[in-house]
C-alpha cells in the first residue's frame, strides 16, 4: 500500500520590496513521503519569490513533480492553458530543463544541496542556449535553517529587500541570500 502525502498549510505575509509586491497568501502543500522538510520549504520559498501580483496571467500553483515527472514543482498557466512559468526545485537534469524550456515561456530552478556547484558546472554548457532559464542557489546551511521552520500549520512573514530574504515564524528568523547562477 502506497504512503499518502502529508498536508501542510501555510499563511504567507509577503513584503517583497524588490518587486513592490505586498500580499497575503494561504497555501496548502501536499508533502510527498519521499520529500524532506528542506525541499518542501524551498518549494514554499520559490512560491513566495515567484507569485505574481495578480492572477490575470493565471495563478502560480503547486504541481506534482514527485508524483508525475511531466509536472514541475510549481507552475503557472495562463487562462488559455499556455504554460507561462515552470519552476523546479533541486538539481534537474538537462533533458528535463530543455523540455521545460520548450514548453514554457520562463523556467526557474532553485537548487539547495551542497553539491549544486558540481551539478551546475556539468549542466551549464548543456542548457547554454536557453534564454528563458534562471537558476538560483540557496546555501545548504540556509536551506537547512529554513527547514527548521517547517510545521503542519505555519504563519510566516516573508520579507525581501535588495536580494536578501527573511522568513520569520514568530519564534525564529532565517536569513537567506540566494545566489543567481544564471
Amino acid at each position: 500500500m502506497a504512503l499518502k502525502a502529508t498536508i501542510y498549510k501555510a499563511h504567507l505575509q509577503i513584503a517583497d520590496m524588490d518587486r513592490s509586491r505586498y500580499a497575503d497568501h494561504a497555501v496548502t502543500l501536499a508533502r510527498h513521503p519521499s520529500e524532506t522538510d528542506e525541499r518542501m520549504m524551498v518549494r514554499l520559498l520559490a512560491f513566495a519569490l515567484q507569485v505574481p501580483a495578480d492572477d490575470r496571467n493565471g495563478p502560480l500553483e503547486f504541481a506534482k513533480d514527485l508524483w508525475d515527472v511531466k509536472e514541475a514543482a510549481l507552475w503557472q498557466h495562463d487562462p488559455t492553458g499556455v504554460l507561462e512559468h515552470w519552476i523546479d526545485i533541486g538539481q534537474p537534469d538537462d533533458k528535463r530543463l530543455l523540455k521545460a524550456g520548450g514548453r514554457s515561456r520562463q523556467v526557474s530552478v532553485y537548487s539547495y544541496a551542497s553539491s549544486a556547484a558540481v551539478w551546475w558546472r556539468d549542466l551549464q554548457g548543456k542548457v547554454g542556449r536557453m534564454n528563458n532559464l534562471a537558476v538560483w542557489h540557496i546555501d545548504s546551511n540556509q536551506s537547512q535553517a529554513l527547514a527548521a521552520l517547517a510545521a503542519r500549520t505555519m504563519q510566516l512573514q516573508v520579507t525581501v529587500q535588495e536580494g536578501t530574504i527573511w522568513l520569520a515564524d514568530g519564534r525564529a528568523t532565517v536569513e537567506l541570500t540566494p545566489r543567481k547562477l544564471r
